[in-house]
């Protein structure tokens, strides 16, 4: 019988407002996009989890980091979405340090899925989350989300244009991506649990060799 893929065990864990309420964790993956790009639509879909991640029409509304348990102490983590111009500049200002720190400090996290609505890649913003964790040497993944609203010429020039900006970056690849139509899903899902693999076999590796 084929092993459930680890992103279908996902389960609420707890929500955190603060660095020091953060579980212990082995190795973990965060999604982060602008506020209303689609992050918690993406995320229901690669779990196939319907409302696993609260899907509000209020931009804005998530303003914790949400832990989603896939195995003991291995998580998907859903960031506060970041950009919506309603948001009071205190509370602005707190998700920005909480983010900023989350990115470059946390020493489980093995990458970062960005997601960015098709229609508008690369946004300042955008760029700034690449900027506090590129320096980490950890591998992105870009979801150009949305992307069933592009006809095909769109999507193809706005792959295209994407790749090239950030060909300088080491460690990011993008994909167009719909939570509509499903398109990139398999793409998607593939490369995460590939990455939550490869971070299970690097801890146990050393262990092994131990034992030699």
């Amino acid at each position: 019988m084929t092993a459930k893929p680890v992103l279908n065990r996902a389960h609420f864990h707890t929500s955190v407002a603060q660095l020091r309420d953060l579980p212990g964790s082995r190795a973990e993956i965060a999604f982060a996009g602008r506020s209303n790009a689609g992050k918690s639509s993406a995320i229901n879909l690669l779990t196939r989890i319907n409302r696993l991640a609260y899907t509000s029409k209020t931009p804005g509304r998530t303003q914790l980091i949400n832990f989603f348990e896939l195995e003991p102490e291995m998580y998907l983590v859903d960031l506060p979405g970041y950009g919506y111009a309603k948001v009071p500049p205190a509370v602005k200002a707190k998700w920005e340090a909480l983010l900023s720190r989350y990115l470059q400090e946390r020493d489980a996290l093995v990458g970062m899925v960005l997601i960015m609505d098709a229609r508008h890649p690369l946004t300042p913003l955008d760029r700034q989350m690449l900027d506090w964790f590129t320096p980490t040497g950890k591998p992105v993944h870009i979801l150009l989300s949305k992307s069933d609203k592009l006809s095909n010429s769109e999507k193809a020039l706005t792959l295209n244009r994407t790749r090239q900006e950030l060909q300088a970056q080491d460690r990011v690849s993008v994909q167009l991506f719909s939570s509509l139509s499903r398109l990139g899903t398999e793409e998607a899902t593939s490369l995460i649990e590939g990455w939550l693999s490869d971070a299970t076999d690097a801890q146990v590796l050393p262990e092994a060799l131990t034992q030699e």
